[in-house]
């Protein structure tokens, strides 16, 4: 495999959830709260981006492959409960 391969897989392995983090970290922008934990949208992407790359590795050490459609569950589970997290949405 190339170096050019090799990078094209790993951008098409964390595209999910680098997109997804955009998305949620966008969707939950009009919940003001007064404390966030995570202040800043990029600083919320980043932290939704690296919880979302932490399952999609753990999907594929689980299950062999990537692609899984629970891997993918999982991912949407995980990318809301951190931007929920971030944001104390709790109080």
């Amino acid at each position: 495999m190339t170096a050019l391969a090799f990078a094209l897989h790993l951008l098409n392995f964390l595209f999910p959830a680098a997109m997804l983090a955009l998305l949620v970290t966008a969707a939950a922008r009009p919940i003001k709260t007064s404390n966030p934990l995570i202040k800043g949208f990029w600083m919320q992407v980043g932290a939704n981006f690296l919880c979302g790359t932490a399952v999609l590795v753990g999907g594929l050490m689980i299950f062999g492959n990537d692609g899984k459609m629970a891997t993918y569950g999982a991912l949407v589970l995980a990318s809301a409960s951190c931007s929920f997290i971030a944001k104390r949405a709790w109080r």
